[in-house]
């Protein structure tokens, strides 16, 4: 199954007890969700040598698997073994991903902070990818196309224009012009980007987004409207300053909750990175709006997931565990768990896929670092090479997937960085529409 269509089959069920949407002046809602103290963990020496390790290889893959001319980055590549003091050339496969692409923005800057690679390089690495993006890649209105050729912006096949994928690259193009903010002209290109995009046009006369729109057929009929990776969409658009949307579709959508092994959080039959993709870019830390505090949920939703892989006993160890969308023997696959009947969902097979808990470093540090570097010692002369770790592996299968994933590589890359210096939240924050948002949707502090 490709990945599209997999997200899109999880979001699209309505398989939980549904929370009706409440007016934005209506009472605080108690959902009872498990409360959860904020992280305290300090890091170790090796546990910071570990995370630069990864940072840097990371980064080099959103530099080396991105096109010289357009900037545009590959949705996948191969998960070389070739040492980082060796050239590597881009990946022959020429689909691109926007979302990719929108990680690679982020990473550039990350690169930049932590002076991996010369400024002069990464800079204008990011006017060239934000140039193409705003006078040549296909859009409508504002809206870009899934995956496109890595050279020419041509639609692959005949994949969607996206509502999600837009966001991921729409919150790449914000974070590269906080940081860049000395460079006028990223700054214009990405204000341009931002700014032309019709959020109203994607509510399709609702008051939940579409996942997408084909020219062949129109709007897609699925739609954001339960909790799970949604939030920056809702977000960006509430806090749109030329084409924003009723604050009050902060309410529409639902927020279903699970209760697991004595844990209650929001959460749909979906896997963990539903818990993680906004959350890279928003900081939710320390604010509530009338339902939850998202990071306190998501260190819950953490929880329960090392518990659920724990049951399921062999290979699952306290070393090892984490099950996300991801590559598998057979495919792509959306599995993971727990879902609302405390059972796995997806081919569950005793594959780990380090993205899971590389993602939710910042909400339980301690465990997803003990995961991450145990990985690496036990099984990465196999299963870590140029870029860091393949995108999944199942060591008694013998199976260990030959590629990296750009959207996976981003997410590692930017939680790492969260935890290590809040560099993205706080960047991404200095975007003037990302507060203005967040007190339109109606956060508090705690």
């Amino acid at each position: 199954m490709q990945r599209r269509d997999c997200i899109k089959l999880l979001a699209g069920a309505a398989l939980l007890p549904r929370l009706h949407a409440f007016s934005q002046t209506a009472a605080p809602i108690d959902l009872h969700l498990t409360p959860q103290p904020a992280p305290h963990y300090v890091l170790t020496h090796d546990d910071e040598a570990f995370l630069d390790d990864m940072e840097r290889r990371a980064c080099l893959f959103f530099i080396e698997q991105a096109s010289p001319n357009t900037g545009q980055v590959l949705d996948r590549a191969a998960a070389t073994q070739t040492p980082l003091n060796l050239p590597a050339k881009i990946d022959p496969r020429p689909m691109a991903s926007i979302a990719a692409t929108g990680f690679g923005l982020t990473a550039l800057s990350i690169a930049d902070k932590r002076n991996y690679f010369p400024h002069a390089q990464l800079i204008e690495q990011v006017r060239r990818t934000l140039r193409f993006h705003a006078h040549k890649l296909p859009n409508v209105h504002g809206f870009f196309y899934h995956f496109n050729h890595v050279e020419t912006g041509e639609r692959i096949a005949h994949n969607e224009v996206s509502s999600i994928d837009t966001a991921l690259l729409l919150c790449g193009v914000l974070t590269a012009r906080a940081h860049f903010s000395s460079d006028a002209e990223i700054h214009d290109l990405a204000t341009l980007i931002y700014n032309r995009v019709d959020w109203p046009w994607m509510l399709n006369g609702g008051t939940t987004f579409s996942m997408g729109w084909h020219p062949e057929s129109g709007f897609l009929s699925a739609r954001w409207e339960r909790y799970c990776e949604l939030m920056m969409i809702y977000l960006l658009a509430i806090g749109s300053p030329t084409h924003p949307v009723d604050p009050s579709s902060w309410n529409a959508w639902t927020r279903q909750t699970i209760h697991y092994d004595g844990l209650t959080f929001i959460s749909g039959n979906d896997p963990l990175f539903t818990h993680q993709f906004s959350q890279a870019f928003f900081d939710f830390r320390n604010k509530r709006d009338r339902y939850a505090n998202y990071f306190a949920n998501s260190i819950t939703a953490t929880r329960a997931h090392e518990a659920f892989c724990l049951s399921l006993g062999k290979p699952y160890s306290p070393d090892y565990w984490g099950i996300s969308a991801s590559d598998y023997a057979h495919g792509y696959t959306a599995w993971g768990g727990p879902d609302a009947e405390g059972k796995g969902f997806g081919p569950i097979d005793g594959s780990v896929v380090p993205n899971a808990t590389a993602g939710s470093l910042p909400f339980v540090p301690e465990t997803c670092l003990r995961v991450q570097r145990a990985l690496k010692a036990n099984y990465g002369d196999k299963a870590w090479g140029r870029y860091g770790f393949c995108d999944a592996f199942h060591p008694q299968a013998n199976y260990y997937d030959p590629d990296v994933l750009g959207i996976d590589q981003g997410i590692s890359l930017v939680q790492a960085e969260n935890l290590r210096t809040s560099f993205v939240w706080e960047t991404f924050a200095r975007n003037p529409e990302v507060p203005i948002a967040l007190q339109r949707a109606g956060f508090h502090t705690t």
